[in-house]
């Protein structure tokens, strides 16, 4: 699986499109997930569509569905930036939502904090019109060695 990993992402990081790489994630293609380089940054994009709303009085999107779309990011980013050699694993994240997301396209952006041999330390937001007012955001770990 190592050298499977390693060669996709050289492939996706030559075509400059971390989509390739939300391929291997059957959750984050039902969502319709999608990720856009940009320089040395990738930003997420979860395109709206009503299958994603959990309260229907206000619209509202799931709670779920944010929280898996913080942490896919997240693992994404990890990769792109980090390289492993096999898939990480998360250990454990913790998501404060801020605010309703509304139905309307989300985008969110992972910074890692510590990208360690063994475990990296990853802050994740989401936000709709403006970056500076976040919907949600999570903080997780994840296992960088003997994730297989």
């Amino acid at each position: 699986m190592s050298v499977d990993l390693k060669s996709e992402i050289a492939a996706a990081r030559a075509a400059g499109d971390p989509s390739r790489l939300l391929s291997r994630l059957p959750y984050a293609n039902f969502i319709g997930m999608i990720a856009q380089a940009h320089g040395d940054e990738v930003t997420f994009v979860l395109p709206f569509k009503p299958d994603l709303i959990g309260n229907p009085m206000l619209p509202a999107l799931h709670g779920g569905v944010v929280g898996a779309f913080l942490e896919m990011s997240g693992l994404i980013a990890l990769i792109w930036e980090a390289v492993p050699d096999a898939w990480p694993k998360t250990i454990d994240i913790a998501i404060d939502f801020m605010r309703s997301g509304r139905p309307v396209d989300t985008y969110a952006r992972a910074i890692i904090a510590k990208p360690g041999r063994r475990v990296a330390n990853l802050r994740i937001e989401a936000w709709q019109d403006e970056r500076r007012r976040p919907i949600a955001a999570a903080h997780g770990h994840f296992l960088m060695r003997g994730a297989d």
